[in-house]
């Protein structure tokens, strides 16, 4: 099977917009691939944080992933700070990563664009992500579009590395691009992100879902309840297809063009269908939470296993660069 890399940072909770964009996918991988996902704390602290909050959050991350669907027994998950040699091939890459590749990087430009100061952790924070995939000498990465630039470089990066030693040992993963388009947040104008306050969490009570779903932007051509509306271009409509099956979604669409349903009907019948999927993830993270021991010792044994496949890289690596 094929050997697939992916991490996500240490965000907390995870909410709609990442388990649909991201989660739900590595789930369905599992079962077809050898899966390694990491939660990125070093990524993490490239801006201001807490220390202890850093820590829950991490924390809640892996009961997040655990309850979607993530199987120990199928994949393996840890924390990334929990292997040390990610860092340290970072460094080692660092050597053969062109100062004007990550000045480039789309990613670096937009935040670096609203620091006052910026960190060169900020800059180098690609080639600590090329680290991350090359580590384990992963040959597909499950990405968004918005991260496809960022694994090129991680291709540059490799052909460099394997081109001055003379060798072929780093493969060049290649994208495997995520099936679900990006998630849109509930103001219906941008991405899905807790920093803008717009999301769903996952493990949120359905109280808390429902409050956050009634008000919820949708067509704005529909002022009227009998106005007709145009379903494509309505975040609701597009989370109905995440969440609900086939003919709930084309009697969606068919109710919305017709001004048969309000918002606030459609909007009902989406909240059913979320609450189908989220109940039983709710109930396992529930449970994994009264039995923290079981979390901790899933992320030590993934911890294990990676540093023993991240030592077995580091030395190949440095007897090719003479360091060894």
């Amino acid at each position: 099977m094929s050997r697939i890399f992916s991490g996500i940072q240490p965000s907390g909770e995870l909410h709609v917009g990442n388990y649909l964009g991201a989660v739900k996918n590595w789930v369905q991988l599992q079962d077809r691939h050898e899966c390694i996902y990491c939660v990125v704390d070093y990524h993490a602290i490239t801006g201001s944080y807490q220390p202890d909050d850093l820590r829950q959050r991490t924390r809640d991350m892996a009961v997040s992933l655990l309850a979607a669907g993530l199987d120990p027994d199928k994949c393996t998950l840890f924390v990334q700070s929990m292997v040390p040699e990610h860092t340290e091939l970072a460094w080692i890459l660092n050597t053969v990563t062109p100062l004007g590749e990550l000045e480039r990087q789309t990613q670096f430009k937009d935040k670096a664009s609203r620091q006052e100061s910026v960190l060169a952790g900020l800059l180098n924070y690609p080639v600590l992500q090329a680290a991350d995939i090359l580590l384990y000498r992963a040959e597909l990465v499950p990405v968004g579009e918005d991260q496809v630039q960022h694994l090129e470089l991680t291709r540059e990066i490799a052909r460099r590395w394997n081109a001055r030693f003379g060798t072929q040992f780093f493969p060049e993963p290649q994208p495997l691009l995520t099936p679900t388009r990006r998630i849109m947040g509930l103001d219906g104008q941008t991405k899905m992100s807790k920093s803008l306050g717009n999301t769903v969490g996952l493990l949120e009570s359905p109280e808390a879902v429902w409050q956050k779903l009634r008000p919820a932007m949708t067509d704005p051509a529909r002022v009227r309840r009998t106005d007709p509306g145009t379903p494509e271009i309505c975040n609701i409509y597009h989370l109905h297809r995440a969440f609900s099956d086939a003919a709930t979604v084309e009697h969606v669409a068919v109710e919305c063009r017709t001004a048969g349903w309000g918002c606030i009907d459609c909007k009902k019948v989406l909240f059913e269908s979320m609450m189908a999927q989220l109940t039983p993830i709710r109930e396992r993270a529930a449970e994994l939470r009264a039995h923290p021991e079981r979390i901790t010792e899933i992320l030590h044994d993934g911890a294990a296993r990676c540093r023993a496949l991240a030592q077995d890289t580091m030395r190949e690596v440095k007897t090719w660069m003479g360091l060894a």
